[in-house]
């Protein structure tokens, strides 16, 4: 089945380190399972070059050396009750961070070679 999507959804926003785990597994890349277990359109996890948290850690690129801990935003777009669920499931997997919930328009959501009838 073919899903598509249009018209007003919801983001959540995931911001954690790179070194975080879940399980055993990297967090970032548990947060994306969960996504898809909740059924979620997709997922994409984004590596941070530089940045600092609330800890005010210093992960910035220094010479040739990169923080081996770079900030990893995780980011979902769907519907609201899809995102509903799945920020309660997030909620209890990330044990520091920070997670965002915003409204967006969708004007473009559909498989390739099926955007166009």
């Amino acid at each position: 089945m073919i899903r598509t999507m249009e018209g007003q959804a919801k983001r959540i926003a995931a911001y954690v380190g790179e070194n975080e785990t879940y399980e055993d597994r990297p967090l970032y890349q548990a947060l994306i399972e969960q996504a898809r277990i909740q059924g979620c359109a997709g997922a994409t996890a984004l590596r941070g070059l530089s940045g600092f948290g609330a800890a005010s850690r210093d992960v910035a690129k220094h010479g040739r050396r990169m923080s081996t801990d770079c900030p990893v935003m995780v980011v979902v777009v769907d519907s609201p009750p899809r995102i509903a669920a799945l920020a309660e499931v997030w909620s209890a997997m990330i044990p520091s961070g920070l997670v965002t919930l915003e409204d967006v328009g969708v004007i473009l959501y559909c498989a390739e070679g099926d955007c166009k009838e």
